[in-house]
């Protein structure tokens, strides 16, 4: 049978259905696969304006254990062939991406994700309903409590969907980061002959090369693919079975065990069985830990886009060791600026993952006996962070670090310049010696070399041999 899928909420005209619940009776939509309670969310809960359709991840990770426990009650005789066949067929659709746009309760929302658990459990019940040849509504045929959620509760559902939603926004937030650790260790090869100052407190330090810069920004972010990886084998915890607070109440014997396999096979992630489901409940560590994870890395990203901000810097007037892309003009007044917009952009994505990392903070240790009702917020910012840390990344690498060139005149130059490569110099004619030469090179603006020559301290063979790039750049 052929599901609509288009829904015309702001037509008063539109043909409804009358649906009920324990509260009373309200018309629906007739085209909606949504019920009564997925109604009374949306009615509730109009705050971020972002439903969780928003992301798809999530709303196939519902239907994932929904499928699961529909396996599960199937094979110990709680559902009927037709049933079970039903709730997993509708759940398949879901999971292909089929009518998404018909869960609409916002991210946030009171009731620890209730609202989230009952939209899948009716929409999933009315695609059944409509494959079984009966119109949306007709609870008796297919109900979404009853057997749509059957074994379940919102307690154990929306957290264990949680995690996966987390683990499947994860692969592509990997995925980013190595790409663009390729990119800056491709630019660390190509920069490789290009000798500069390095720079400490934003004073000069001691020369380098541009390649060994690029290579250490690739270097730093080498450690957090497997740092994200930890933290998503630890989210493969989860607490299906548990129902209310961990006990496991309306489930058969042997459920949690068998639903959680299903959920394995359907999901193709390594999902097992918390040991203390009850703990499991009410613990947002795990969640807490992968928001760490992600603030670790957003301030990696940040540092990197302030580095390659002040590298750029000028042209004419800053550093301008390197040339970022121009990828729009930069002012509305200043004719021919050109703004390092894609880096500022990296920079407020870091900003809200570190902001919001402490709301997830906040949300889980407002958790109160068995259950934490604060954490639809903590799966919102978590996504969010994922999503717009990898849309980031990828905007990062394509749209500047894979196209930055470099200007080697310019390092030369400060290298040339620099008072810091007396630093080299020290174990030749000692420290107070260096410090002498470099407090009159500053003062007199004659260079480090020239100053050792008018002394005498050493020979023209000895200071070229000292100040060549191969000895203060390749001591390691």
């Amino acid at each position: 049978m052929n599901i609509k899928s288009t829904i015309d909420q702001n037509n008063d005209k539109a043909p409804t259905r009358t649906e009920k619940d324990s509260l009373g009776e309200q018309a629906v939509p007739a085209t909606a696969l949504y019920g009564i309670q997925t109604q009374r969310a949306q009615q509730n809960f109009n705050i971020t304006g972002v439903p969780i359709s928003h992301f798809p991840e999530l709303i196939k990770a519902l239907a994932m254990v929904k499928c699961a426990a529909a396996r599960a009650n199937h094979r110990q005789g709680l559902l009927s062939d037709d049933k079970a066949k039903a709730i997993t067929d509708a759940c398949a659709e879901i999971i292909h991406g089929e009518h998404h746009d018909h869960f609409i309760v916002d991210l946030i929302q009171g009731g620890a994700g209730t609202s989230t658990n009952m939209n899948a459990n009716e929409v999933i019940a009315n695609i059944g309903l409509a494959n079984m040849g009966f119109e949306y509504g007709q609870y008796d045929h297919m109900h979404p409590n009853n057997d749509v959620n059957r074994s379940q509760s919102t307690n154990d559902v929306y957290p264990t969907a949680a995690r996966l939603a987390i683990v499947f926004f994860a692969k592509s937030l990997k995925e980013a980061v190595a790409k663009l650790q390729h990119s800056l260790a491709a630019k660390g090869q190509e920069f490789s002959d290009v000798l500069k100052m390095g720079r400490t407190q934003l004073q000069d330090a001691v020369p380098m090369t541009l390649g060994q810069e690029f290579n250490a920004f690739a270097s730093d972010l080498g450690s957090e693919t497997a740092r994200i990886e930890h933290t998503c084998q630890q989210l493969c915890e989860v607490n299906l079975g548990g129902t209310a607070i961990g006990t496991g109440i309306n489930a058969p014997n042997g459920y949690a065990h068998l639903a959680v396999s299903e959920l394995a096979d359907i999901s193709g992630l390594p999902v097992r069985l918390a040991e203390n489901l009850m703990a499991a409940s009410s613990d947002m560590g795990d969640f807490v830990t992968f928001s760490g994870t992600l603030k670790r890395l957003a301030i990696k990203l940040s540092k990197l886009s302030n580095d390659l901000r002040l590298l750029s810097s000028g042209p004419r007037t800053g550093f301008n060791e390197i040339n970022l892309p121009a990828v729009q003009p930069g002012s509305s007044i200043m004719p021919g600026k050109v703004n390092p917009v894609i880096p500022e952009a990296m920079n407020q994505t870091v900003f809200q993952v570190m902001g919001t990392d402490m709301t997830i903070s906040m949300a889980a240790e407002a958790g109160q006996l068995q259950l934490n009702a604060m954490e639809p917020l903590i799966v919102y910012n978590l996504l969010n962070n994922s999503r717009m840390l990898e849309k980031s990344i990828r905007m990062l690498d394509e749209r500047c670090i894979q196209d930055i060139t470099a200007n080697k005149e310019r390092c030369a130059q400060h290298v040339e310049n620099s008072i810091g490569i007396v630093t080299a110099l020290v174990p030749h004619i000692g420290y107070d010696n260096a410090s002498r030469i470099a407090s009159q090179a500053l003062r007199s603006g004659l260079g480090v070399a020239e100053i050792v020559r008018q002394e005498q301290l050493l020979s023209d063979e000895e200071l070229a041999a000292i100040l060549s790039p191969d000895t203060m750049i390749n001591n390691i």
